[in-house]
């Protein structure tokens, strides 16, 4: 055997010395023949190259891509978290702005009071507060806690006052929604079986866009109750019997069943109006 392997080397070897030192004219020949040979194994061998590094070249690029979409979804979840906590931000700057709008301005008086009884008959949604006549109390002032319009005063008496509830009937309220700037009218229905208030806004005009969710403010018409005070938000939308006006069933924001501090609010009084009324009352400055 490795005799035989000896033979095969030295006859390679021979075969080589003689292809080197064969005339120039038969070794081109000889070349060339074994380029037409090797062509087209050569071809196939470059086309695999060529399509393993297209290969390799789009598996990079989905690589690469795959990344990319990661990235752009963790920037679009971080945007679109952004933009909810600016929405919040927004939707509590309204709230507040609304809810303390009419705090801030210099003509009129919070008066602070605690509730000190409840009317039990069923018949009027009432509270009683422990400030009257003595600390500027009248008739028909807005009550109003942080969270949104209470009701107005009723019956005023020296050191106390009754507080006609937004949740009675009888107590309506001017209003309008500011997102559709459609005004109407609200009313107490009384209370749930859960004891919640519940309110109706009527009139709506039937073409206004109105959705649950949607603030409901007191417009400021008819003087009892000054405007941008929040009284609730709206839950269902119906449109009534008579089919030209709209109704909504509204939630308020201010907790009156557990009700025990609000604020009445009094305007300042204007100089003039008040000497007119002395002159009219034959007091002083007459």
């Amino acid at each position: 055997m490795r005799q035989r392997s000896i033979s095969i080397w030295l006859i390679l070897g021979t075969a080589l010395i003689i292809a080197l030192n064969l005339p120039e004219s038969v070794s081109n020949r000889g070349k060339s023949v074994i380029r037409e040979f090797l062509a087209p194994l050569q071809e196939l061998v470059a086309g695999v190259n060529q399509n393993a590094r297209a290969w390799l070249s789009a598996v990079r690029g989905l690589g690469d891509m795959a990344l990319e979409n990661q990235h752009m979804a963790a920037e679009l979840t971080r945007l679109r978290s952004e933009m909810r906590y600016l929405e919040a931000l927004e939707q509590q700057n309204i709230e507040l702005r609304v809810q303390l709008g009419y705090l801030s301005r210099p003509e009129r008086e919070l008066i602070p009071a605690e509730v000190i009884g409840r009317d039990i008959s069923g018949w009027w949604q009432t509270v009683r507060i422990g400030k009257g006549l003595a600390e500027g109390i009248e008739r028909d002032m807005a009550v109003v806690t942080p969270d949104g319009l209470v009701g107005r005063t009723m019956n005023v008496f020296a050191g106390t006052a009754d507080v006609l509830l937004i949740s009675d009937p009888s107590c309506r309220v001017s209003a309008y929604l500011p997102r559709t700037r459609t005004h109407g009218i609200t009313s107490g229905r009384g209370l749930s079986v859960r004891g919640m208030p519940l309110l109706r806004m009527e009139f709506i005009n039937k073409d206004a866009e109105i959705r649950p969710g949607d603030e409901v403010l007191t417009s400021g018409l008819g003087g009892t109750f000054p405007r941008g005070i929040l009284i609730g938000y709206v839950e269902r939308v119906f449109m009534d019997d008579s089919g030209l006006f709209q109704h909504a069933d509204i939630a308020p924001t201010a907790d009156i069943g557990r009700l025990a501090y609000c604020f009445v609010i009094a305007e300042t009084p204007d100089p003039v109006e008040t000497l007119i009324r002395r002159r009219e009352r034959g007091g002083e400055g007459t």
